[in-house]
């Protein structure tokens, strides 16, 4: 082989090393600028994605204030004392239950109240000296301007003691009460209600006539806009005792994060399932866990001492914690969470404090066991008026003539000096009361 052709060959495959060596590099270029632009749309989109966080979470605490700040400003526009409304409309819901619509008679704004909360009304009954006290719970949407809304059932005598009275305030609604007429009304109050600045799932439990503050609830979520998803459940015997029940289909078919559960009890002849009800028996533990999909929600109850007890006793088993837990009743049906266990000094000076109704001329000796001052006096035969039996319409108050009080729960209002809600307190030391 020549010179020349062996110089040739050189060149040959010296160039096609150079371009082989040329395409290796131009492709590490490619390759390094392709991960460089991978990691610049990961690192923008984490960006973007961060960005979109805070600002939803700029735009939550935003609302929240202004929740907040309209809440303080609808505070401030409330009322003390007594303020006089005109029933402008009275509408038969089923058996012995009406909604009554309530507006101001001085024509000026209403305050936004908060779902939940009740009125407290001060009613002149004919025949008493003294004026009575009867607290309900709003039942309709904060959003509503012009008027108040309250749904009340006549309380009958107890089946197995028919001698009794039928209840007094829910038999002058009933059977008395009508559109025109003025009623004398406190602002609404109460600790019991939503929150609505937050967002997280609830479950709504009703039972009978409870179904008053949780229908409140869910008017507002739903006349708010807000999508927070709620489960509620509804309890009764049938047809004939079901409570708003066209409003009650009409804000579950219009809202899809409302889900509506009823119970019937008793279905009727004429009670269709899965047209008028959803489950045929009680609203319990049971059926929460066959509809609910987890137990992390908060719940919201209202109904009688049973349903309340049955189902806070039920939510506890299941691992639901306290904390998630809230209820309202009034009266006798009202549910006390677990009270912090008093310490052996505690109760060993509670068993020496003396009580004395001075108007009765009876003193006795306090029981630790009891649950308030108010049920411990009519325990042992004093006779003391009461309404909420929730530190709320005051009806309850003694004025203290010596000694002090420990309150259990902070009043809904504030006792006058000199004097104690009795349903919500009990004896500090020695205690003298007027009654």
């Amino acid at each position: 082989m020549n010179a020349t052709l062996i110089d040739s060959l050189r060149v040959t495959s010296g160039g096609s090393l150079s371009f082989a060596l040329g395409l290796t590099l131009l492709a590490g270029l490619f390759m390094w600028l392709a991960l460089e632009i991978f990691r610049s749309g990961r690192r923008v989109l984490a960006e973007n994605q961060q960005q979109r966080i805070a600002l939803e979470k700029l735009r939550a605490q935003l609302a929240e204030t202004k929740l907040r700040c309209r809440e303080a400003e609808q505070a401030q526009t409330g009322w003390n004392g007594i303020r006089k409304f005109a029933v402008v409309k009275k509408v038969f819901q089923c058996d012995d239950v009406n909604a009554f619509y309530l507006k101001p008679h001085d024509g000026r704004p209403l305050p936004q109240f908060k779902p939940g909360q009740y009125l407290t009304f001060q009613l002149d009954l004919p025949g008493r000296d003294k004026s009575l006290i009867r607290c309900y719970s709003l039942s309709d949407s904060p959003h509503q301007k012009d008027y108040y809304r309250v749904t009340i059932k006549k309380e009958k005598s107890p089946a197995d003691k028919p001698e009794l009275p039928t209840g007094a305030g829910s038999s002058f609604f009933t059977d008395v009460v009508k559109e025109g007429d003025i009623l004398n009304v406190k602002a609404p109050t109460g600790h019991f209600f939503l929150d609505m600045a937050k967002l997280n799932p609830i479950v709504l439990l009703a039972g009978g006539v409870g179904i008053t503050p949780m229908l409140s609830m869910a008017n507002a979520i739903a006349a708010g806009g807000s999508k927070r998803e709620a489960y509620f459940f509804f309890g009764v015997r049938n047809r004939r005792e079901h409570i708003h029940k066209e409003e009650l289909e009409k804000l579950a078919a219009e809202h899809d994060n409302i889900h509506l559960h009823i119970a019937y009890s008793k279905p009727g002849e004429k009670d269709v399932k899965e047209k008028d009800f959803h489950h045929e028996g009680r609203v319990d533990i049971e059926l929460l866990k066959a509809v609910l999909p987890s137990n992390n929600f908060e719940y919201y109850l209202c109904g009688s001492g049973a349903f309340m007890k049955s189902l806070t006793d039920g939510l506890e088993a299941w691992g639901v914690p306290d904390k998630d837990v809230y209820f309202e009743a009034f009266g006798p049906a009202t549910v006390k969470k677990k009270a912090t266990v008093p310490t052996q000094a505690e109760t060993t000076h509670l068993q020496k404090v003396m009580v004395t109704f001075a108007r009765s001329n009876k003193t006795v000796r306090w029981e630790p066991i009891a649950e308030n001052l108010l049920e411990f006096a009519k325990s042992q035969g004093v006779k003391i008026d009461s309404g909420c039996c929730a530190g709320g319409c005051g009806s309850c108050s003694v004025a203290i003539k010596s000694g002090a009080v420990t309150y259990l729960k902070k009043p809904d209002a504030t006792p006058e000096a000199g004097s104690c809600f009795t349903c919500v307190c009990r004896p500090k030391n020695d205690l003298i009361l007027d009654a």
